[in-house]
């Protein structure tokens, strides 16, 4: 990269100061000043931020038929911590899950069409849409050869949303809102998401750690899951047991009641009118956030530390010793989280966790990683108890969907660069179904109101400064 020097300061590629600059340094203390606003002034004006109350509860901003979660139930007039619940379109997912796994089918497509539609699909129409999402996987070789190899990126989220915007050049009726349009273009994106996420992965895996690069092209007679597999690996060998938890992992961050970050960036973006490439962009902008999407990531590396720490894998006095390190900021990254515990809304347990450790059971058995898979186990047990021995819990504390998650992508040899990407290739179908629901029946631009805290002053001229 060529640097300069202008007025003492080394300049990048773009002419822009780098973070030794003194002004640059100077304009920072003044941002800092003018931006930071005390956490009490919240309650002061009784300001829910995260739009979630203490106890979880969420403002309602709007109104959705896709999803729900459900943490509590209402008794005597108070709310109640449940078991948790999530529900696509009125379905449980431990229903919707055990339904085609009782068939030994892959489900994801199935989801797919029920998140967009509302129903669930006859064995001829599953069919249709499954030739529907096959045929849309394509794209054309210029546009991996000049959009995604030529500028590979470290990050692949920021990779996948610039794809997202080049597919907008390639779609002759882009800014065309209508309901046919915008369904072909959801569609079309849910079946290039894998494609965009590991093609990315493979430029940036050529580029900046010397990897081989393989480029496999979809399989039209292969699912979503089992794409993601023959197109990740070199000899695009997988087994039955690895496509089906994949299949699993994507069923269950397809969707989350529309109150999460992303979701409901997809519902502001979409209520301004714009098109539907830039509202999935701007979801996965949102997603690409390591306070939403990269969870798993941490869970991983936090007990790749408790692993090398902790001599006795099944003594639960070590375990609780490594954890209380972890909430005392002693131990992995000093910030006090126990990683994989605690949501907004569950408190007694999260279902799809409760999916997941299921799953993550028989892969563990299957790749010979038994007491990896136990030791989670005795930290699932354990950390609420900790945590709960530590700090003021205003609801219960339960593993979520982090927990196992990024244990499963692990045994399934996916690399940590594709944890969050693959959390979009699934949440595309409920970004998609939010941003068609919004065009549908919204009706107005989502602009929520915040309270100034500015004091009024007089504009000083130029030369009195």
């Amino acid at each position: 990269m060529k640097q300069d020097r202008v007025d003492g300061a080394t300049t990048n590629a773009y002419g822009e100061a780098d973070a030794a600059d003194p002004v640059l340094e100077r304009w920072s203390r003044l941002a800092l000043e003018s931006s930071t606003i005390d956490p009490a002034l919240y309650a002061e004006y009784e300001v829910k931020r995260g739009l979630r109350d203490l106890t979880g509860h969420g403002v309602l901003a709007g109104l959705t038929h896709i999803g729900d979660v459900i943490g509590y139930v209402e008794e005597g007039g108070s709310s109640v911590p449940a078991p948790g619940q999530l529900l696509y379109r009125g379905i449980e997912i431990d229903d919707l899950i055990g339904g085609f796994a009782a068939e030994c089918r892959h489900g994801f497509e199935e989801t797919c069409y029920l998140l967009l539609f509302g129903e669930l699909p006859d064995s001829e129409e599953l069919t249709l849409f499954r030739e529907r999402l096959a045929a849309g996987r394509a794209v054309p070789r210029h546009f991996v050869n000049d959009v995604i190899l030529p500028m590979p990126s470290r990050d692949i989220m920021n990779a996948m949303a610039r794809g997202v915007l080049a597919l907008y050049v390639l779609d002759e009726n882009p800014d065309d809102t209508s309901l046919p349009t915008v369904l072909r273009q959801s569609m079309r994106l849910i079946s290039t998401f894998p494609l965009l996420a590991v093609y990315a992965y493979q430029a940036s895996s050529h580029r900046f750690q010397n990897g081989s690069l393989v480029i496999h092209r979809p399989n039209s007679e292969l699912s979503n899951a089992e794409n993601i597999l023959h197109m990740l690996r070199p000899d695009s060998e997988f087994t039955q047991l690895e496509s089906a938890v994949l299949d699993m992992a994507l069923v269950l961050h397809a969707e989350h009641g529309g109150g999460t970050n992303s979701s409901f960036t997809a519902r502001v973006v979409s209520s301004s009118g714009t098109d539907t490439y830039s509202t999935i962009a701007a979801a996965l902008g949102s997603l690409k956030g390591p306070r939403h999407g990269g969870a798993n990531i941490k869970v991983v590396r936090m007990f790749d530390e408790l692993m090398s720490e902790v001599r006795d894998w099944e003594d639960d006095d070590q375990i609780t010793e490594y954890l209380l390190r972890v909430l005392n900021k002693e131990a992995f990254d000093r910030t006090g989280l126990i990683y994989g515990m605690g949501h907004p809304v569950y408190s007694v347990s999260d279902p799809r966790t409760l999916i997941l450790r299921k799953y993550a059971e028989h892969l563990a058995g299957e790749k010979g990683l038994e007491d990896e898979f136990r030791l989670h186990a005795k930290v699932e047990t354990l950390a609420p108890v900790v945590i709960a021995g530590r700090r003021k819990i205003y609801k219960g504390v339960s593993a979520n969907v982090d927990f196992y998650s990024g244990f499963i992508y692990r045994m399934l040899e996916i690399p940590e660069e594709l944890y969050t990407p693959l959390f979009a290739v699934s949440r595309i179908v409920g970004w998609c179904a939010h941003h068609l629901e919004e065009i549908t029946s919204g009706g107005r631009v989502i602009r929520p109101a915040y309270k100034s805290l500015s004091s009024r002053r007089a504009y000083v001229p130029l030369e009195e400064r």
